[in-house]
C-alpha cells in the first residue's frame, strides 16, 4: 500500500459541478444565441416574401379593377348605342282598346288611394305615368 498525502486529488465534486455547471450555461447562452440569429433571419426572410406577396396583389387587382373598368365602359356604349337606336326608333300606335284599359287602371289607383294604401304622392305619380 502506498502511504503518502492523504487529501485530494482534483478539484472534486464541487469543483467538477460548478465547472459542469459553468460549461452547461455557456452552451445554452450559445444555443439560445443562435435560435435568435435564425428567428431573425427568418423573420426577415418572411418579411419579404409579404411584400412580394403584396406588390403581386396589388398588380393582379390593379389589372382586375382595370378589366372591370374596360367591361363597364363597354356595356355603358352599348347602353347608349341602345338609347340611340330606341331614340331614332318611331314610338308604336298606340291599340284603341287601351282607353277603356287605362279608365280602368285609373279607377284601380282611386280605389287604392281611398284603401290607404296609397299616398297622395304615389297616388300622383302613379296617375301621371299612366297618363304620359
Amino acid at each position: 500500500m502506498r502511504r503518502g498525502r492523504v487529501g485530494r486529488r482534483g478539484p472534486g465534486l464541487v469543483g467538477t459541478m460548478a465547472t459542469a455547471a459553468v460549461i452547461g450555461g455557456s452552451a445554452a447562452a450559445a444555443s439560445h444565441a443562435i435560435d435568435r440569429r435564425m428567428t431573425n433571419k427568418d423573420a426577415a426572410k418572411q418579411q419579404q416574401a409579404d411584400a412580394q406577396y403584396a406588390a403581386t396583389q396589388s398588380q393582379a387587382d390593379l389589372e382586375d379593377m382595370q378589366a372591370q373598368m374596360a367591361a363597364m365602359q363597354a356595356q355603358q356604349a352599348q347602353m347608349a348605342m341602345m338609347a340611340q337606336q330606341a331614340q331614332a326608333a318611331p314610338p308604336p300606335a298606340a291599340p284603341a282598346a287601351a282607353a277603356p284599359d287605362l279608365m280602368a287602371q285609373l279607377k284601380q289607383l282611386a280605389q287604392l288611394k281611398d284603401a290607404g294604401a296609397l299616398t297622395d304622392d304615389e297616388y300622383a305619380a302613379a296617375k301621371a305615368k299612366l297618363l304620359a
